[in-house]
């Protein structure tokens, strides 16, 4: 085995780093103050002294019912924001009741079809004193407007409600698959909902471009921040383009990255990522306000990094990138569960991920400075690296014409494929040690408690939906659905009569149907 060290991007390591490796380097440049230009230190002045960052722990579990308990539980162990989870066809714009549901309903998050169900999820939450993040794509535009409908029923204003939605449809076609409509008929609705909440949802985090499913799907640290950040510009260009401000939208553009285990790497990754984002915010884009440069970020623990194999050894693992997190920066941080290789997230499982970010932000002393790690050699020099390969990523992306371009060329696709083919071979050829996985392997672990869904809930919950169905006024929900296709069809802002249908009473997926009927599915070229 060689004694070569490597970061998983495959950027070699010195034995020792020194002053040498600075030679050329300017802090003022390169580093600067926290919450100054070029925001490599953070985007905040004191970061975590005056207030650790929002701490929310995933939830979704298939009836909103039991979702909105699990919400409960974890705001009274001190989770400070929620999050949702939803079941694969609220993912993917089919109601429960759908034959291409069967078998799916609430298995890997929360089943929504209709407003009754949002009005389940958030019964009893102070909608305007926490915020919400929830990942969803596709149907983005439903879950954001079915919130707001609930906040106005509770008598909350859209103002005052604060949250975050994925919203990130370029990442579904790369890496992760939970899209519905083509590319451009996407990007319609993403700006949009820039559009929409600018005017009415001013708190709503519009987009997180995410990284995480990238990283989930293989890639490495460079190419996560690489790609997404090739994304967010084709966001950028694509509301530009629709008519709006660069200022108008850009500061609620939020981001979503992973950690992993390489604990200098990932607080590099962030680092480099905020930088570059400020300087094309600033140079490319010609952003006047200061919050338009911001990489704000949302950051998960590394799903894909967690084993079956002697489960507990995850607690450990999401300890390490929990540090790498808030190391490098995060505004808001969601640890996974030791058993999430297995199953969705125990109760117990999900308290001792939520006590890992308490004993980091209140106990370890890492939140006590900013940047703790700035000024490092080995810091400095591999955040350097890791930025410069990402631009060079970043401009051949361009020189493709963009990420819609290059996604349309399959690169990001095949690029991943070999960073993850590389990394499974390392561990299959024991060049990268996995805990337990392939070294230090016990035979007969005993496997943990394991929480599973009741298999009477698909038919409860179909049963739900056809009461509502049956009680709704028919022809106004018909009238509703009809405006939706006539603004598909046109130029209007597709939200608004999106709203209108689902005051009416109209199902997520009556809703996803009527923009699939003029937009058409994707199908990706074979």
């Amino acid at each position: 085995m060689s004694n070569d060290k490597f970061t998983d991007s495959g950027i070699p390591v010195k034995a020792l780093y020194d002053a040498s490796d600075l030679a050329d380097w300017s802090p003022a440049a390169q580093l600067g103050a926290p919450g100054q230009p070029p925001y490599t230190r953070g985007v905040y002045p004191t970061m975590y002294r005056g207030k650790l960052w929002t701490m929310r722990q995933y939830a979704g579990f298939g009836t909103a019912a039991s979702t909105n308990e699990r919400f409960k539980f974890l705001l009274q162990a001190g989770q400070t924001g929620l999050s949702c989870a939803f079941d694969l066809p609220t993912q993917m714009g089919y109601d429960s009741d759908h034959a291409r549901a069967e078998g799916e309903v609430g298995r890997v998050g929360v089943a929504i079809d209709t407003i009754d169900d949002m009005r389940v999820l958030l019964g009893g939450l102070p909608l305007d004193r926490v915020s919400t993040s929830m990942t969803i794509n596709s149907t983005a535009g439903i879950l954001l407007l079915l919130y707001e409908l609930v906040a106005e029923e509770q008598g909350i204003p859209a103002s005052a409600i604060s949250g975050t939605i994925q919203n990130d449809l370029l990442k579904e076609y790369i890496a992760r698959g939970t899209y519905i409509y083509p590319p451009k008929p996407s990007m319609r609705i993403i700006t949009n909902i820039f559009e929409y909440c600018a005017q009415r949802v001013p708190k709503w985090n519009t987009i997180s471009v995410s990284g995480y499913h990238i990283r989930e799907a293989g890639s490495t640290a460079v190419q996560e921040i690489a790609f997404t950040i090739a994304n967010g510009i084709a966001y950028v260009e694509a509301a530009i383009a629709a008519g709006m401000t660069v200022d108008s939208f850009a500061p609620r553009i939020s981001f979503f990255w992973n950690a992993h285990n390489n604990l200098f790497e990932e607080v590099a990754k962030f680092r480099a990522a905020r930088r570059i984002w400020y300087r094309l915010m600033n140079e490319r884009f010609g952003a006047e306000l200061e919050a338009s440069k911001l990489l704000r970020f949302h950051t998960q623990t590394g799903g894909s990094t967690l084993t079956a194999q002697q489960p507990e050894n995850n607690i450990a693992r999401v300890a390490v990138q929990t540090l790498a997190a808030v190391m490098g920066g995060t505004q808001s941080l969601h640890t996974n569960g030791f058993d999430e290789a297995l199953t969705l997230p125990t109760e117990r499982a999900a308290r001792i991920a939520l006590r890992t970010q308490q004993i980091v932000g209140f106990e370890s002393g890492v939140t006590d400075t900013p940047d703790p790690l700035g000024g490092s050699y080995f810091v400095e020099s591999l955040t350097d690296e890791v930025e410069r390969l990402a631009w060079d990523y970043i401009r051949r992306i361009d020189e493709m014409g963009g990420a819609v371009a290059a996604i349309e060329a399959g690169f990001q696709q095949s690029e991943i494929e070999q960073a993850a083919y590389d990394y499974t071979k390392g561990i299959d050829d024991g060049d990268r040690v996995i805990v337990g996985l392939n070294r230090f392997v016990d035979e007969g672990d005993d496997e943990p408690d394991l929480l599973s869904n009741d298999p009477a809930l698909e038919q409860d919950q179909r049963r739900r939906l056809a009461a509502f169905k049956a009680n709704r006024d028919h022809e106004l929900v018909a009238a509703r659905l009809h405006d939706v296709a006539a603004a598909a069809q046109g130029t209007q802002n597709l939200l608004l009569p999106m709203k209108e249908a689902l005051r009416a009473n109209a199902t997520l997926g009556e809703v996803s149907d009527a923009l699939r009927q003029v937009f058409g599915s994707y199908h990706p070229a074979r």
